[in-house]
């Protein structure tokens, strides 16, 4: 898939096309805010990765106005445009870990192998809570807007991402996953169950 200027003019920056609003990105920067701060995690750092346009940076950076934005991105134009840091998320390396970690809406244009390799890194990344979504099968067949969307070849059922993320962390819901080992209290029912 070509992610250039017009894949992103059509379901980005066109509002007739475009798969998510401005009001749905501030609210999941106040949903993962909300949760970070109940856990009373302080976030320095955070990593998006697979950032696009970056339409998390500036909502997550008001809710945590101390912290160190770190958008990585597989597209050679946004990051020529925005000045990300270029690579896929199956496949970067960085040494730096980052309290918070988003990935949405990234893997499920992977490969199964890749996309393992990808929530491996997510874990190696993290030291405190990710955020993570992808479009699942069963999104695609009951919940989104298919004339709006991208059809991905080789759509994964949710179950296969819970399985990969509980290697390596624990559901909290809402997408928000604690890193297995990470000094943070959740109540026990907080947590989602585990499958």
């Amino acid at each position: 898939m070509p992610f250039d200027k017009q894949y992103y003019e059509r379901f980005y920056s066109n509002p007739r096309t475009a798969v998510i609003t401005e009001g749905e990105n501030r609210r999941r920067a106040e949903l993962i805010a909300a949760a970070v701060n109940y856990l009373e995690l302080p976030v320095r750092t955070i990593l998006d990765a697979g950032c696009g346009m970056g339409l998390l940076r500036k909502p997550l950076l008001k809710a945590f106005k101390k912290a160190e934005y770190v958008g990585m991105e597989y597209s050679e134009y946004l990051c020529e445009r925005f000045g990300w840091h270029h690579g896929s998320v199956h496949s970067w390396r960085t040494s730096q870990r980052f309290e918070l970690v988003v990935c949405y809406d990234v893997l499920q244009y992977l490969n199964d192998r890749d996309a393992a390799k990808a929530i491996a890194n997510l874990a190696r990344w993290c030291r405190g809570v990710m955020y993570f979504s992808a479009l699942t099968r069963e999104d695609w067949q009951e919940n989104c807007e298919q004339e709006k969307t991208d059809k991905v070849l080789g759509l994964r059922a949710g179950n296969w991402y819970r399985r990969q993320l509980q290697k390596h962390f624990d559901p909290l819901g809402c997408g928000m996953w604690i890193k297995r080992g990470a000094p943070l209290l959740a109540w026990e029912m907080d947590k989602a169950p585990r499958i």
